[in-house]
């Protein structure tokens, strides 16, 4: 699997709206909003500021709909309603928010980098790792109510112990190398291997190698 940290793929010429945000996201994911004027916005997506006014009224506007934006694009396939392999269903739904995760980790750092007090719990920035961690959330409690599990567990625990994992992985891989002597698909073969083990499909810790 390709980790090659890349924004949004561009397979096709833009218009000047979808211009305006990729050059938001990419400079805001650099340097935060101090770095995100629109002088530099505009001149990364090869237009005037005025151009960039006509179709946002403000920089916060601008921001925010960049952010809304890139997090629309970067949504992961959701889990199924109605678990058959758990094991299976959650080492491929980890691999898939693991790309996601990894190609926009200069974005994640700039936004925890910020002033706590800043953050928005309605920005897409904060909904959408809030939404991805709720619907882990209920499909632990699907696999427990099926009885795939055999131990009893606590499913938002458990959910955040294994996108806790995912995080500092995605985070860290870059900075602290020794850390993850793992490729991130042997590393995710791990993580979802001591959840299923805590949890209680064995299957799953049973086959993956030390």
């Amino acid at each position: 699997m390709n980790y090659t940290p890349e924004y949004i793929p561009q397979e096709r010429p833009l218009d000047v709206r979808e211009a305006l945000l990729r050059s938001t996201v990419k400079l805001f994911a650099e340097g935060g909003p101090k770095a995100a004027s629109t002088r530099r916005i505009a001149r990364e997506a090869g237009v005037n500021e005025v151009t960039l006014f006509r179709h946002f009224g403000k920089k916060e506007e601008l921001i925010a709909s960049a952010l809304k934006w890139f997090a629309d694009q970067h949504r992961v396939e959701p889990l199924p309603t109605d678990p058959i392999d758990p094991a299976r269903e959650l080492a491929d739904w980890c691999r898939e928010h693991y790309r996601r995760m990894y190609s926009l980790r200069r974005l994640i750092r700039t936004c925890m980098a910020d002033n706590p007090a800043n953050f928005d719990r309605n920005s897409p920035t904060m909904k959408l790792p809030i939404q991805v961690n709720n619907e882990l959330f209920e499909y632990l409690k699907r696999v427990y109510d099926k009885g795939f599990a055999a131990n009893t567990y606590d499913a938002r625990a458990a959910a955040n112990m294994l996108m806790g994992a995912l995080l500092s992985d995605v985070l860290g891989r870059d900075t602290m190398p020794e850390r993850f002597p793992h490729t991130p698909d042997v590393a995710i073969e791990h993580y979802v291997a001591l959840l299923s083990a805590a949890i209680g499909l064995r299957q799953v810790a049973d086959e993956v190698a030390v």
